[in-house]
């Protein structure tokens, strides 16, 4: 009972901070609204699928979930089914998601807009084939969470160095800020690390460090690995 109440707290919290209506039962709305978005985890897809199967008639069904494509969405709906895909990342919270979408096979042009104000609202796209979304889904989506432990790792270096946290984390976010604005400049990492990089340097010496331990190799590793795990095949 503490866990419905927990979710029930939460589902108000956020009706309230988005301004959206908080529905008990799917089935009263329904077949009034013209898109559903599926935000939910992979795995509850085809029992969600299932019971909203017999209320779906003309509605555009969008998932963000990692792995469920649109050929697989239309096996799971009534034929003739409008569906989308969209795979958006984190950053879609402040407005700066670059989110990759595609359709299935019986879309139109109206459907076309409606993926167009979804995606937009929450940053950048990029329009995608299913094979691509399926390839690209570690690059755009899980791979924040490998820079994101890039940052962690900085932090708990600079402390080992007796700096407090607080400085710690400002001198590297700082830094990633600063490094990501040059990125929007247009100028490409390559001439970006060259610019740090002297030759016989000690950025040089880091470098070498990284290149010896495998990074570049790690890295390809981990968004094959993640990329197969989206796919199910692990």
């Amino acid at each position: 009972m503490l866990l419905i109440k927990q979710i029930l707290d939460r589902l108000h919290e956020m009706a309230t901070k988005y301004q959206v209506l908080l529905i008990e039962k799917v089935e009263d709305v329904i077949e009034k609204v013209d898109i559903i978005v599926l935000a939910i985890p992979p795995s509850a897809h085809d029992e969600v699928l299932k019971k909203i199967k017999p209320f779906i008639s003309r509605q555009f069904i969008v998932t963000l979930a990692a792995g469920i494509s649109p050929s697989h969405l239309e096996n799971k709906l009534p034929n003739g089914t409008a569906v989308g895909w969209i795979m958006p990342n984190t950053a879609a919270m402040v407005g700066h998601s670059i989110s990759l979408y595609t359709y299935g096979r019986f879309v139109t042009e109206t459907n076309h807009k409606q993926m167009k104000l979804l995606v937009h609202s929450i940053g950048t796209s990029h329009y995608c084939t299913e094979n691509e979304i399926h390839d690209l889904t570690a690059v755009t989506g899980s791979a924040p969470a490998f820079f994101y432990l890039f940052v962690e790792t900085l932090i708990e270096q600079t402390e080992k160095y007796g700096v407090p946290k607080e400085i710690a984390e400002k001198l590297v976010k700082e830094m990633i800020i600063g490094s990501a604005e040059m990125l929007k400049r247009n100028m490409s990492p390559q001439e970006l690390r060259e610019q740090v990089t002297t030759p016989g340097g000690a950025t040089a010496v880091g470098l070498k460090v990284l290149k010896n331990g495998q990074f570049v190799q790690l890295l390809q590793e981990a968004v094959t690995e993640t990329n197969k795990k989206a796919k199910g095949e692990t």
